[in-house]
């Protein structure tokens, strides 16, 4: 009886852990999802809001990578720009978030993580045309997330942060275009 006892307890013991932490094994922004989920609101505006975070979070840790591995200057300013432009931009979406109980993730995605991992390990050149070919891909991305926001956003307040945040993501795109283009 006591080995029944014994063995019943641990088995408890180890589908409680393992529901307990669950949600470890998934990221940060597939946790504010979650969330948003749970909560009366527009699933586009919040989807929009969470993928606007960890992509805002990525390129301020991008920005800052590219300001010390990058070797040609025009990346370097272009990096220091991301660095300040995105991270203006997340403290506007942080406020307009919390004012409307939009959970968004504290830490990237993990796909963003891994953008940020894989360029760490790079240096000179070679981190110049990935980190340069990433942010053209990436701010195409975010054009099309934003302009999507900016037409058909059912909040009037998540409308205007996309429609006001997308010239500068356009004028970003512009700039890491021609850095591409002068490559």
């Amino acid at each position: 009886m006591k080995k029944v006892s014994l063995f019943l307890l641990l088995a408890l013991g180890t589908y409680t852990f393992q529901a307990c932490n669950s949600t470890s094994n998934k990221d940060s922004a597939e946790q504010a999802e979650e969330a948003n989920d749970e909560k009366d609101m527009p699933e586009d505006d919040s989807e929009f809001a969470v993928k606007a975070a960890s992509g805002g979070m990525m390129e301020v840790e991008l920005g800052k990578l590219a300001e010390q591995k990058a070797v040609n200057p025009k990346v370097k300013e272009f990096g220091a720009m991301m660095a300040s432009d995105h991270a203006k931009a997340n403290e506007e979406l942080k406020t307009l978030t919390t004012s409307k109980n939009i959970t968004i993730p504290a830490t990237l995605s993990e796909d963003h993580q891994k953008h940020v991992d894989d360029l760490s390990k790079l240096s000179g050149a070679e981190f110049d045309k990935e980190y340069v070919k990433l942010m053209v891909d990436d701010h195409k991305e975010d054009i099309d997330l934003f302009k999507d926001a900016s037409f058909n956003a059912k909040d009037p307040d998540v409308k205007a942060f996309a429609g006001k945040t997308l010239p500068t993501l356009q004028k970003h795109y512009d700039a890491i275009k021609a850095i591409q283009d002068a490559m």
